[in-house]
């Protein structure tokens, strides 16, 4: 039986970009994502996602295990139609598929608050998070997420 997982990939724009000359420049250098390390395992970096409950469907388990592993409430990001992307992998010998929506924060200032599964937070542009990200898979999925939001201007 495969894993399911679901989580999001917020991002939030720099305020600085408000007042770049080029929206297509704003977008590109002005992003920022959201990575959080895990207290567990490797250590690895990831964007805040988890195991699906029962009875529940795939993007309500994504904006609980934001605000369970965040601290970031719905009513602080909007979801943008158009970006979903699903990853399959083994872990542990198990396949594995988790579901990704795109988020953009409201405000770039929020307060991120970490639950006891993460022991720290970083935002970052995209070459940083895709290097601290480490698995091939979520690296182009970050690239991916990029490529929409600049395809968007």
């Amino acid at each position: 039986m495969t894993i399911r997982a679901c989580g999001l990939i917020i991002f939030r724009k720099l305020r600085e970009a408000a007042s770049s000359p080029s929206a297509a420049a704003t977008v590109e250098n002005n992003i920022e994502y959201l990575l959080l390390q895990t207290s567990y395992g490797t250590h690895h970096w990831t964007p805040p996602k988890g195991h699906v409950d029962p009875g529940e469907d795939d993007l309500q388990t994504a904006l609980r295990e934001t605000q369970e592993e965040a601290g970031l409430d719905p009513s602080q990001f909007t979801i943008l139609e158009g970006f979903k992307k699903e990853l399959n992998y083994t872990v542990r010998g198990k396949p594995k598929s988790v579901i990704y929506w795109l988020a953009e924060m409201k405000d770039s200032d929020v307060e991120v608050k970490l639950s006891s599964e993460h022991q720290a937070f970083r935002w970052l542009p995209l070459n940083e998070a895709c290097e601290l990200s480490g698995y091939q898979d979520m690296q182009a999925t970050i690239r991916e997420a990029h490529r929409f939001l600049c395809s968007r201007t």
